[in-house]
């Protein structure tokens, strides 16, 4: 399964449509592009398990680097878009990265990492000076290259608990560029992906979810329909127009999606979905319960991290009669654990594990890495969670984020999830902020939908939303508001930065 080979069998049919735009590029296409890429690698001295790295948002040639990098056996590094200079410096240091990607957009950072790393070469699309990729590639046969060997991605966390570390998994042990790809064979067998299905793309592809079930859409001869950035609105349309079977979400799209007028999410067909797959955050289970109603039974929700040590899977069906659940592992067993390590009984809430998972670690931080296992050698990426009698994982919230007042374990998700279905509220975040009594106090941090409504106002009727279901210590002691919060374009929210400001001064209200 490569997109080699549907370049042969079907050379015309689309492997990416660019949503905004509509520019398409074929499989054919595809193929002599990464061809040209690889070729490109090779001109510039890098060997099997050197790495290079990638600086895109999602631009139309994003794929021509990834399958250029897999068919050249390299470790591809796809750095977020966002990061300031001194971010990807830092990336492109501790990842060995020898060459770099980019666009003309990015020419301020791309101007100072010439001077943080002047070792790293630079190809950039749309410039015209010596750095232009499309005068570099117009020299580059399209022929393959006589080395192909099997590549794979590092990746790195998105920084929200702290510096982000690069995943260094093992080099795939099969050479061929076509074998066997777990995530491919598992979205047809499990997710219910077709062959040659038309798949979209809401989120950004330096991500670890978006990249590799993208990948294993060409891999399946499917198209792929990226979005440049996600609109709510807009996603619904290209359901309908490209009469979508298989998609990748995260709860936020979810919410943007729900939140909009009834009529909006009425005008439009989302009946050839077959398969709508979420992870990266627990979803709240009014979100989920909506989606499912509007949707139908294609959610298919799986917990899992770039790290690869282990994976949950569970269907719609499944889901609502175990609501909140993310499923059964398919990858390594699940164990949950105390903090003595010791593993704990079903319906106990603790650190989850996953014995028996695929091995990794965390590049240049053996720390890290030996922090990830405990003494029985079984791995966690750092959530909390609870299993049932029959096997099925529960989600509370990442250790890191517990907030602990007057004793007392809270995890913020549980008030998240509340938070985000009253009808006022956009966006939420709850975090623990200093005490002088408590040790911490609960604080909730508010993007409303009309930003007029911040006040004392609405954050005593939201205090009386969250008395109706939740216990007085977890209520927020303080409301805030903000016109945004600090969200990775994944969905993902810095909440380091959240708490981070509120430990570095106390009491004050920000409106």
């Amino acid at each position: 399964m490569h997109p080699y080979l549907h370049a042969q069998e079907n050379p015309d049919k689309p492997a990416v449509i660019m949503a905004g735009s509509g520019a398409v590029q074929t499989f054919a296409e595809l193929d002599k592009a990464s061809n040209r890429m690889a070729q490109l690698f090779r001109k510039e001295g890098l060997k099997i398990g050197d790495t290079a790295a990638v600086l895109l948002d999602n631009h139309p040639n994003f794929f021509d680097f990834i399958w250029g990098a897999q068919r050249a056996g390299l470790y591809y590094v796809a750095i977020p878009s966002r990061l300031t200079a001194s971010e990807v410096s830092y990336i492109l240091a501790d990842s060995g990265a020898s060459l770099l990607v980019s666009s003309e957009n990015k020419k301020a950072v791309l101007d100072e990492l010439s001077t943080l790393n002047p070792d790293v070469k630079q190809f950039i699309y749309g410039t015209e000076d010596s750095r232009s990729m499309e005068t570099a590639l117009a020299a580059m046969p399209d022929t393959p290259i006589e080395d192909e060997r099997h590549g794979t991605d590092m990746l790195y966390s998105s920084g929200t608990t702290g510096r982000p570390k690069g995943v260094r998994i093992p080099f795939p042990e099969n050479e061929d560029i076509a074998g066997p790809n777990g995530l491919a064979m598992m979205a047809q067998t499990v997710f219910g992906f077709e062959f040659g299905c038309t798949y979209l793309s809401p989120a950004p592809l330096y991500h670890a979810a978006p990249l590799r079930w993208c990948m294993s859409v060409h891999r399946l001869g499917g198209t792929v329909v990226v979005m440049e950035k996600f609109d709510p609105e807009q996603a619904l349309a290209l359901i309908e127009k490209y009469k979508i079977t298989a998609s990748q979400w995260v709860p936020t799209h979810f919410i943007r999606m729900l939140k909009l007028p009834e009529e909006v999410r009425a005008k439009y067909d989302v009946s050839s979905l077959k398969s709508a797959v979420h992870a990266a955050a627990p979803c709240p289970v009014p979100v989920k319960e909506q989606m499912i109603e509007w949707w139908g039974p294609v959610l298919m929700e799986y917990y899992a991290g770039s790290e690869g040590n282990g994976f949950t899977f569970i269907n719609s069906e499944d889901w609502l009669e175990r609501k909140g659940s993310v499923g059964k592992a398919l990858i390594g067993k699940l164990r949950i654990c105390d903090e003595e390590d010791n593993e704990v009984p079903p319906g106990v809430e603790g650190q989850i594990y996953f014995e028996d998972g695929a091995p990794f670690s965390y590049h240049n931080d053996p720390e890290k890495t030996k922090a990830a296992f405990n003494k029985h050698g079984w791995t966690s990426l750092g959530d909390v969670g609870k299993v049932d009698e029959d096997g099925f994982l529960y989600l509370t919230d990442r250790k890191s984020f517990m907030i602990i007042s007057g004793g007392v374990n809270i995890y913020p998700q549980e008030i998240e999830n509340l938070l985000v279905t009253h009808p006022k509220v956009a966006d939420a975040a709850v975090i623990g902020a200093p005490d002088e009594d408590m040790g911490e106090r609960v604080v909730a941090v508010v993007q409303p939908n009309d930003p007029k409504e911040a006040g004392d106002a609405l954050a005593q009727e939201l205090e009386a939303y969250l008395r109706q279901s939740l216990s007085g210590v977890k209520v927020p002691r303080q409301i805030d508001f903000r016109a945004e919060l600090p969200r990775e374009a994944t969905g993902k929210l810095y909440k380091r930065l959240l708490r981070d400001e509120y430990w570095g001064k106390t009491g004050n209200r920000i409106v």
